[in-house]
Protein backbone atom coordinates (compact mmCIF):
# COMPACT_ATOMS: atom_id res chain seq x y z
CA UNK A 1 0.00 0.00 0.00
CA UNK A 2 2.57 2.28 0.73
CA UNK A 3 3.96 2.22 -2.79
CA UNK A 4 1.02 2.58 -4.46
CA UNK A 5 0.51 5.71 -2.24
CA UNK A 6 3.58 6.70 -3.44
CA UNK A 7 3.59 5.78 -6.50
CA UNK A 8 0.60 7.47 -6.95
CA UNK A 9 1.53 11.27 -5.48
CA UNK A 10 4.47 11.00 -7.78
CA UNK A 11 2.36 10.73 -10.35
CA UNK A 12 -0.20 13.43 -9.38
CA UNK A 13 3.03 15.64 -9.15
CA UNK A 14 4.59 14.98 -12.35
CA UNK A 15 1.34 15.66 -14.10
CA UNK A 16 0.64 19.19 -12.13
CA UNK A 17 3.99 21.42 -12.01
CA UNK A 18 1.92 24.62 -12.50
CA UNK A 19 -0.38 24.01 -9.25
CA UNK A 20 2.78 22.85 -7.94
CA UNK A 21 3.99 26.56 -8.80
CA UNK A 22 0.76 27.97 -7.68
CA UNK A 23 0.71 25.98 -4.12
CA UNK A 24 4.43 27.08 -3.37
CA UNK A 25 3.41 30.80 -4.03
CA UNK A 26 0.26 30.38 -2.14
CA UNK A 27 2.49 28.98 1.10
CA UNK A 28 3.88 32.64 1.13
CA UNK A 29 0.60 34.29 2.32
CA UNK A 30 -2.05 31.87 3.41
CA UNK A 31 -1.33 28.60 5.98
CA UNK A 32 -0.13 26.08 4.59
CA UNK A 33 -1.14 27.44 1.34
CA UNK A 34 -4.60 26.56 1.89
CA UNK A 35 -7.84 28.42 3.01
CA UNK A 36 -9.93 25.70 2.97
CA UNK A 37 -9.17 22.31 4.43
CA UNK A 38 -11.78 19.94 2.31
CA UNK A 39 -9.87 21.66 -1.14
CA UNK A 40 -6.53 20.50 0.50
CA UNK A 41 -4.49 17.03 0.09
CA UNK A 42 -0.64 15.99 -0.16
CA UNK A 43 1.62 16.67 -2.04
CA UNK A 44 -0.30 19.39 -3.30
CA UNK A 45 -4.29 20.24 -4.65
CA UNK A 46 -4.16 20.42 -8.32
CA UNK A 47 -5.37 24.32 -9.03
CA UNK A 48 -8.85 25.22 -11.09
CA UNK A 49 -8.83 26.48 -13.99
CA UNK A 50 -12.45 26.35 -15.18
CA UNK A 51 -15.56 23.64 -14.98
CA UNK A 52 -18.13 22.70 -17.78
CA UNK A 53 -20.55 20.58 -17.11
CA UNK A 54 -20.11 17.21 -15.37
CA UNK A 55 -16.12 18.08 -15.51
CA UNK A 56 -13.57 20.43 -14.22
CA UNK A 57 -10.34 21.55 -15.90
CA UNK A 58 -7.17 22.32 -13.86
CA UNK A 59 -4.16 25.21 -14.65
CA UNK A 60 -2.19 22.24 -16.13
CA UNK A 61 -4.78 21.20 -18.72
CA UNK A 62 -5.49 17.90 -16.65
CA UNK A 63 -9.68 17.18 -16.92
CA UNK A 64 -11.68 15.44 -13.91
CA UNK A 65 -14.78 13.61 -14.46
CA UNK A 66 -16.25 15.35 -11.03
CA UNK A 67 -18.50 14.05 -8.53
CA UNK A 68 -17.56 16.19 -5.57
CA UNK A 69 -19.44 19.36 -7.14
CA UNK A 70 -17.52 21.56 -4.52
CA UNK A 71 -19.48 19.26 -1.67
CA UNK A 72 -21.95 18.15 -3.71
CA UNK A 73 -23.37 22.34 -3.89
CA UNK A 74 -23.06 21.92 -7.83
CA UNK A 75 -26.89 20.08 -8.60
CA UNK A 76 -26.82 21.18 -12.04
CA UNK A 77 -23.13 20.75 -12.59
CA UNK A 78 -20.50 23.59 -13.96
CA UNK A 79 -21.01 26.96 -15.56
CA UNK A 80 -24.73 26.16 -16.31
CA UNK A 81 -26.09 28.30 -18.83
CA UNK A 82 -29.00 29.42 -16.92
CA UNK A 83 -27.03 30.21 -13.45
CA UNK A 84 -24.51 32.16 -15.94
CA UNK A 85 -27.14 34.21 -17.86
CA UNK A 86 -28.86 35.00 -14.16
CA UNK A 87 -25.40 35.71 -12.50
CA UNK A 88 -24.28 38.08 -16.17
CA UNK A 89 -27.78 39.81 -15.48
CA UNK A 90 -27.60 40.85 -11.91
CA UNK A 91 -24.08 41.88 -11.99
CA UNK A 92 -24.93 44.46 -14.65
CA UNK A 93 -27.16 45.46 -12.04
CA UNK A 94 -24.77 45.75 -9.09
CA UNK A 95 -23.28 42.78 -6.73
CA UNK A 96 -24.24 43.99 -4.21
CA UNK A 97 -26.36 46.50 -2.09
CA UNK A 98 -27.03 47.81 1.34
CA UNK A 99 -30.78 47.10 1.30
CA UNK A 100 -32.78 44.34 0.63
CA UNK A 101 -33.69 43.39 -3.35
CA UNK A 102 -36.81 41.41 -4.77
CA UNK A 103 -34.63 38.66 -4.92
CA UNK A 104 -34.20 37.33 -1.55
CA UNK A 105 -38.21 37.55 -0.85
CA UNK A 106 -38.50 35.53 -4.53
CA UNK A 107 -36.07 32.12 -3.19
CA UNK A 108 -37.56 32.91 0.45
CA UNK A 109 -40.91 32.08 -1.21
CA UNK A 110 -39.36 29.30 -2.99
CA UNK A 111 -38.08 27.75 -0.02
CA UNK A 112 -41.45 28.40 1.98
CA UNK A 113 -43.58 26.55 -0.48
CA UNK A 114 -41.24 23.40 -0.52
CA UNK A 115 -40.30 23.38 3.07
CA UNK A 116 -43.72 23.29 5.41
CA UNK A 117 -41.75 23.07 8.51
CA UNK A 118 -40.40 26.58 7.57
CA UNK A 119 -42.79 29.44 8.75
CA UNK A 120 -39.71 31.68 8.44
CA UNK A 121 -36.17 32.02 7.88
CA UNK A 122 -33.28 34.22 7.58
CA UNK A 123 -30.95 34.14 4.46
CA UNK A 124 -26.90 34.04 5.75
CA UNK A 125 -24.04 33.33 3.63
CA UNK A 126 -22.87 30.07 4.79
CA UNK A 127 -23.85 26.74 6.49
CA UNK A 128 -21.89 27.44 9.58
CA UNK A 129 -23.83 30.76 10.20
CA UNK A 130 -27.22 29.09 9.70
CA UNK A 131 -26.50 26.25 11.77
CA UNK A 132 -24.99 28.65 14.78
CA UNK A 133 -27.90 31.31 14.57
CA UNK A 134 -30.54 28.06 14.30
CA UNK A 135 -28.92 27.02 17.66
CA UNK A 136 -29.26 30.57 18.75
CA UNK A 137 -32.69 30.55 17.95
CA UNK A 138 -33.95 27.75 20.45
CA UNK A 139 -31.59 28.28 23.13
CA UNK A 140 -32.97 32.03 23.42
CA UNK A 141 -36.54 30.57 22.56
CA UNK A 142 -36.51 27.06 25.40
CA UNK A 143 -33.97 29.29 27.78
CA UNK A 144 -32.06 26.41 28.52
CA UNK A 145 -28.44 26.22 27.18
CA UNK A 146 -27.09 23.10 26.54
CA UNK A 147 -26.85 21.35 22.67
CA UNK A 148 -27.46 17.98 21.68
CA UNK A 149 -25.44 16.47 18.13
CA UNK A 150 -24.83 13.22 17.51
CA UNK A 151 -21.39 11.95 17.84
CA UNK A 152 -19.53 12.47 14.47
CA UNK A 153 -22.27 14.72 12.63
CA UNK A 154 -20.37 17.94 11.35
CA UNK A 155 -22.52 21.08 11.46
CA UNK A 156 -19.87 24.08 10.36
CA UNK A 157 -16.78 25.64 12.18
CA UNK A 158 -18.27 27.01 14.51
CA UNK A 159 -17.10 26.26 18.53
CA UNK A 160 -20.76 25.06 19.65
CA UNK A 161 -20.23 22.07 16.99
CA UNK A 162 -16.78 21.73 16.54
CA UNK A 163 -17.40 18.62 19.22
CA UNK A 164 -17.01 14.72 18.75
CA UNK A 165 -16.85 15.44 15.26
CA UNK A 166 -13.43 13.14 14.18
CA UNK A 167 -12.93 11.82 17.29
CA UNK A 168 -9.62 9.57 17.10
CA UNK A 169 -10.59 6.39 18.41
CA UNK A 170 -8.46 6.22 21.23
CA UNK A 171 -10.23 8.79 22.69
CA UNK A 172 -13.88 7.29 22.64
CA UNK A 173 -14.93 5.96 26.15
CA UNK A 174 -16.69 2.69 25.27
CA UNK A 175 -18.89 2.88 28.32
CA UNK A 176 -20.51 6.23 27.03
CA UNK A 177 -20.32 9.41 24.80
CA UNK A 178 -18.40 11.73 25.74
CA UNK A 179 -17.70 15.37 24.22
CA UNK A 180 -14.43 15.84 22.40
CA UNK A 181 -13.44 19.05 21.03
CA UNK A 182 -12.14 19.15 17.67
CA UNK A 183 -9.19 21.44 18.28
CA UNK A 184 -7.43 22.87 21.46
CA UNK A 185 -9.16 26.38 22.75
CA UNK A 186 -12.40 24.99 22.84
CA UNK A 187 -13.45 26.29 26.67
CA UNK A 188 -14.77 22.96 29.29
CA UNK A 189 -17.96 25.42 30.27
CA UNK A 190 -19.00 25.06 26.35
CA UNK A 191 -17.74 21.00 26.20
CA UNK A 192 -19.99 20.93 29.59
CA UNK A 193 -23.11 21.61 27.91
CA UNK A 194 -22.70 19.43 24.48
CA UNK A 195 -24.50 16.20 25.10
CA UNK A 196 -23.46 13.56 22.51
CA UNK A 197 -25.88 11.06 21.04
CA UNK A 198 -25.15 7.77 19.16
CA UNK A 199 -26.65 7.90 15.73
CA UNK A 200 -29.55 5.62 15.08
CA UNK A 201 -29.42 4.05 18.88
CA UNK A 202 -32.99 5.07 20.21
CA UNK A 203 -32.60 3.70 23.59
CA UNK A 204 -29.32 4.75 24.27
CA UNK A 205 -30.25 8.54 23.25
CA UNK A 206 -33.41 8.61 24.84
CA UNK A 207 -31.86 7.81 28.45
CA UNK A 208 -29.29 10.15 27.49
CA UNK A 209 -32.44 13.22 26.58
CA UNK A 210 -33.91 11.97 29.57
CA UNK A 211 -31.05 12.58 32.14
CA UNK A 212 -30.41 16.19 30.51
CA UNK A 213 -33.99 17.42 29.71
CA UNK A 214 -34.22 20.17 32.25
CA UNK A 215 -31.28 21.81 30.52
CA UNK A 216 -31.08 20.58 26.78
CA UNK A 217 -32.22 23.65 24.54
CA UNK A 218 -31.89 21.38 20.96
CA UNK A 219 -30.51 18.47 18.79
CA UNK A 220 -28.98 18.97 15.76
CA UNK A 221 -28.62 16.71 13.32
CA UNK A 222 -28.58 15.64 10.04
CA UNK A 223 -30.98 13.18 8.66
CA UNK A 224 -28.45 12.26 6.44
CA UNK A 225 -25.56 12.04 8.28
CA UNK A 226 -22.81 13.47 5.60
CA UNK A 227 -19.58 12.11 7.87
CA UNK A 228 -20.99 8.64 7.66
CA UNK A 229 -20.78 8.60 3.46
CA UNK A 230 -24.35 9.88 3.68
CA UNK A 231 -25.80 7.33 5.95
CA UNK A 232 -29.71 8.31 6.32
CA UNK A 233 -30.97 8.05 10.13
CA UNK A 234 -33.48 4.94 10.60
CA UNK A 235 -36.97 6.20 10.52
CA UNK A 236 -37.92 4.55 14.05
CA UNK A 237 -34.72 6.58 15.50
CA UNK A 238 -36.19 9.76 13.91
CA UNK A 239 -39.48 9.48 14.82
CA UNK A 240 -37.78 8.31 18.69
CA UNK A 241 -36.17 11.56 18.43
CA UNK A 242 -38.95 13.83 17.34
CA UNK A 243 -41.27 12.50 19.51
CA UNK A 244 -39.03 12.50 23.17
CA UNK A 245 -38.11 16.06 22.08
CA UNK A 246 -41.82 17.35 21.69
CA UNK A 247 -42.33 15.67 24.77
CA UNK A 248 -39.46 17.65 26.94
CA UNK A 249 -39.67 21.06 24.86
CA UNK A 250 -36.45 20.37 23.23
CA UNK A 251 -36.14 21.76 19.49
CA UNK A 252 -35.11 19.52 16.62
CA UNK A 253 -33.21 21.19 14.10
CA UNK A 254 -32.41 19.70 11.25
CA UNK A 255 -28.98 19.76 9.00
CA UNK A 256 -30.14 20.32 5.42
CA UNK A 257 -27.05 22.03 4.18
CA UNK A 258 -26.84 18.56 1.88
CA UNK A 259 -29.54 16.45 1.82
CA UNK A 260 -32.05 19.19 0.96
CA UNK A 261 -30.93 17.91 -2.81
CA UNK A 262 -32.83 14.97 -1.75
CA UNK A 263 -36.29 15.95 -2.76
CA UNK A 264 -38.38 19.80 -3.35
CA UNK A 265 -38.25 19.43 0.41
CA UNK A 266 -35.43 18.26 1.69
CA UNK A 267 -34.90 14.52 3.79
CA UNK A 268 -37.54 15.98 6.09
CA UNK A 269 -39.74 15.29 3.00
CA UNK A 270 -39.19 11.91 2.67
CA UNK A 271 -38.64 10.91 5.77
CA UNK A 272 -42.03 12.60 6.90
CA UNK A 273 -40.36 13.91 9.87
CA UNK A 274 -41.20 17.69 10.70
CA UNK A 275 -38.32 19.34 12.88
CA UNK A 276 -38.75 22.84 14.53
CA UNK A 277 -35.69 24.37 12.70
CA UNK A 278 -33.97 23.93 9.41
CA UNK A 279 -30.30 24.74 8.48
CA UNK A 280 -29.79 25.03 4.53
CA UNK A 281 -26.94 25.94 2.47
CA UNK A 282 -25.03 24.59 -0.92
CA UNK A 283 -27.48 24.00 -3.71
CA UNK A 284 -30.08 27.05 -2.72
CA UNK A 285 -27.42 28.86 -3.47
CA UNK A 286 -26.60 27.82 -7.23
CA UNK A 287 -22.75 27.63 -6.23
CA UNK A 288 -22.34 30.88 -4.65
CA UNK A 289 -21.43 31.29 -0.94
CA UNK A 290 -25.05 31.23 0.80
CA UNK A 291 -26.64 29.55 3.69
CA UNK A 292 -30.75 30.13 5.60
CA UNK A 293 -32.11 29.13 8.63
CA UNK A 294 -35.83 28.77 9.33
CA UNK A 295 -38.36 27.40 11.48
CA UNK A 296 -41.55 27.54 13.39
CA UNK A 297 -43.67 31.22 13.49
CA UNK A 298 -43.37 31.40 17.13
CA UNK A 299 -39.24 30.92 16.86
CA UNK A 300 -37.91 32.74 14.02
CA UNK A 301 -40.31 35.44 15.09
CA UNK A 302 -37.53 36.23 17.77
CA UNK A 303 -35.75 37.51 15.16
CA UNK A 304 -37.61 40.39 14.01
CA UNK A 305 -36.18 44.11 14.93
CA UNK A 306 -40.02 45.03 15.71
CA UNK A 307 -39.96 43.63 19.00
CA UNK A 308 -38.39 43.93 22.22
CA UNK A 309 -35.54 41.91 22.99
CA UNK A 310 -35.32 40.35 19.66
CA UNK A 311 -32.07 38.58 18.50
CA UNK A 312 -29.74 40.51 16.40
CA UNK A 313 -29.05 39.15 13.42
CA UNK A 314 -26.46 40.77 10.72
CA UNK A 315 -24.26 39.77 7.89
CA UNK A 316 -22.98 42.02 5.14
CA UNK A 317 -23.61 39.30 2.22
CA UNK A 318 -26.71 37.89 3.71
CA UNK A 319 -29.30 37.76 0.71
CA UNK A 320 -26.77 39.15 -1.60
CA UNK A 321 -28.44 39.65 -4.82
CA UNK A 322 -25.81 37.14 -6.54
CA UNK A 323 -26.38 34.20 -4.35
CA UNK A 324 -30.44 34.51 -4.52
CA UNK A 325 -30.37 35.33 -8.26
CA UNK A 326 -28.37 31.37 -8.27
CA UNK A 327 -30.31 29.81 -5.79
CA UNK A 328 -33.54 30.95 -7.58
CA UNK A 329 -32.43 29.57 -10.74
CA UNK A 330 -31.23 26.44 -9.88
CA UNK A 331 -34.25 25.65 -7.68
CA UNK A 332 -36.69 26.63 -10.71
CA UNK A 333 -34.55 24.09 -12.47
CA UNK A 334 -35.52 20.98 -9.85
CA UNK A 335 -38.84 19.82 -10.38
CA UNK A 336 -40.07 16.29 -8.57
CA UNK A 337 -39.31 14.65 -12.27
CA UNK A 338 -35.85 16.24 -11.77
CA UNK A 339 -35.39 14.31 -8.40
CA UNK A 340 -36.69 11.10 -8.98
CA UNK A 341 -34.39 10.45 -12.14
CA UNK A 342 -31.41 12.07 -9.55
CA UNK A 343 -32.26 9.66 -6.98
CA UNK A 344 -32.66 6.69 -9.20
CA UNK A 345 -29.24 7.34 -10.79
CA UNK A 346 -28.03 7.37 -7.09
CA UNK A 347 -29.21 3.55 -6.56
CA UNK A 348 -27.81 2.53 -9.62
CA UNK A 349 -24.42 3.78 -8.97
CA UNK A 350 -24.30 2.38 -5.29
CA UNK A 351 -25.35 -0.97 -6.62
CA UNK A 352 -23.09 -1.03 -9.17
CA UNK A 353 -20.20 -0.06 -6.71
CA UNK A 354 -21.53 -3.28 -4.24
CA UNK A 355 -20.92 -5.70 -6.94
CA UNK A 356 -17.59 -4.38 -7.95
CA UNK A 357 -16.16 -4.86 -4.27
CA UNK A 358 -18.31 -8.38 -4.55
CA UNK A 359 -16.64 -9.42 -7.77
CA UNK A 360 -13.20 -8.78 -6.77
CA UNK A 361 -14.15 -10.37 -3.04
CA UNK A 362 -13.09 -7.26 -1.32
CA UNK A 363 -13.94 -6.10 2.15
CA UNK A 364 -16.14 -3.01 1.92
CA UNK A 365 -19.44 -1.27 1.66
CA UNK A 366 -20.97 0.97 -0.08
CA UNK A 367 -23.63 4.07 1.92
CA UNK A 368 -25.88 6.85 0.79
CA UNK A 369 -29.00 7.76 -0.26
CA UNK A 370 -30.85 9.74 -2.97
CA UNK A 371 -28.13 11.02 -5.36
CA UNK A 372 -25.35 10.69 -2.59
CA UNK A 373 -22.96 7.42 -2.06
CA UNK A 374 -19.84 6.82 0.47
CA UNK A 375 -17.58 4.21 0.17
CA UNK A 376 -16.00 2.61 3.34
CA UNK A 377 -12.99 -0.13 2.66
CA UNK A 378 -12.28 -2.41 5.31
CA UNK A 379 -16.03 -2.65 7.08
CA UNK A 380 -19.35 -4.45 5.87
CA UNK A 381 -21.94 -2.16 7.87
CA UNK A 382 -21.79 1.45 9.05
CA UNK A 383 -24.24 2.47 11.26
CA UNK A 384 -22.91 5.10 13.27
CA UNK A 385 -19.46 6.88 13.92
CA UNK A 386 -17.71 4.30 15.86
CA UNK A 387 -18.35 1.59 12.93
CA UNK A 388 -17.48 4.47 10.31
CA UNK A 389 -13.77 4.80 12.20
CA UNK A 390 -13.22 1.41 11.75
CA UNK A 391 -12.76 1.42 8.09
CA UNK A 392 -9.37 1.64 6.25
CA UNK A 393 -8.55 5.31 6.23
CA UNK A 394 -5.60 4.25 4.67
CA UNK A 395 -6.99 2.54 1.40
CA UNK A 396 -9.18 5.23 0.75
CA UNK A 397 -6.77 7.46 0.46
CA UNK A 398 -5.50 5.04 -2.18
CA UNK A 399 -8.90 4.46 -3.97
CA UNK A 400 -9.15 8.66 -3.76
CA UNK A 401 -5.19 8.96 -5.19
CA UNK A 402 -5.14 6.26 -7.71
CA UNK A 403 -8.80 7.68 -9.04
CA UNK A 404 -7.22 11.47 -9.19
CA UNK A 405 -4.80 9.94 -11.72
CA UNK A 406 -7.52 8.91 -14.23
CA UNK A 407 -9.79 11.64 -14.20
CA UNK A 408 -12.70 10.90 -11.64
CA UNK A 409 -13.08 13.42 -8.60
CA UNK A 410 -14.52 12.21 -5.35
CA UNK A 411 -14.55 13.88 -1.91
CA UNK A 412 -11.21 12.61 -0.09
CA UNK A 413 -13.32 10.44 2.14
CA UNK A 414 -14.89 8.07 -0.99
CA UNK A 415 -17.56 10.27 -1.04
CA UNK A 416 -19.29 11.62 -3.67
CA UNK A 417 -23.25 12.87 -5.52
CA UNK A 418 -24.51 12.70 -8.06
CA UNK A 419 -25.71 16.26 -10.78
CA UNK A 420 -28.66 17.04 -13.18
CA UNK A 421 -26.59 16.41 -15.81
CA UNK A 422 -25.10 13.11 -14.50
CA UNK A 423 -26.22 9.60 -16.78
CA UNK A 424 -25.34 6.25 -17.09
CA UNK A 425 -22.36 6.65 -18.94
CA UNK A 426 -20.26 8.83 -16.14
CA UNK A 427 -21.49 6.11 -13.39
CA UNK A 428 -19.77 3.54 -16.18
CA UNK A 429 -16.75 5.71 -16.05
CA UNK A 430 -16.83 6.15 -12.40
CA UNK A 431 -17.19 2.24 -12.00
CA UNK A 432 -14.70 1.27 -14.04
CA UNK A 433 -12.13 3.78 -12.88
CA UNK A 434 -12.77 2.35 -9.36
CA UNK A 435 -12.21 -1.57 -10.57
CA UNK A 436 -9.08 -0.38 -12.52
CA UNK A 437 -7.58 1.24 -8.86
CA UNK A 438 -8.47 -1.95 -7.09
CA UNK A 439 -6.75 -3.71 -9.74
CA UNK A 440 -3.90 -2.03 -9.46
CA UNK A 441 -3.99 -1.99 -5.67
CA UNK A 442 -3.89 -5.54 -5.55
CA UNK A 443 -1.10 -6.00 -8.34
CA UNK A 444 0.68 -3.77 -6.10
CA UNK A 445 0.51 -5.53 -2.78
CA UNK A 446 1.16 -8.82 -4.80
CA UNK A 447 4.57 -7.57 -6.75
Amino acid sequence: MENYLINQSNKFASSTPVAQKLQSEAEKHLPGGSTRGTAYFTPHPFWADHGEGHYLYDVDGNKYLDFMLNATSLILGHAHPSIVAALHAQATKGVAFSAPTESQTALSEILHKRIPSIDLLRFTSSGTEATMNAIRAACAFTGKHKIGKIEGGYHGSHDKVSISVNPPLNQLDPSRYNPIPEFDGIPQNLLDNIVVLPFNDLDTSENIINSNKDDLSCIIMEPIVSNFGYLPAQQNYLQGIRNITQEYNILLIFDEVQSFRMSPGGAQQIMQIRPDLTALGKIIGGGLPVGAFGGRYEVMEQFDQNIDGFIPHSGTFNGNPMSMEAGKTTLEQLDVNTYERLNHLGSVVRKKLQSIFDELEMDASVTGTGSFFGLHFGVREIKDYRSKILADQKMSKAIFSGLLNKGILLQQSCAGSLSTITDESHIDALIESIRNVMQDITAEQFH
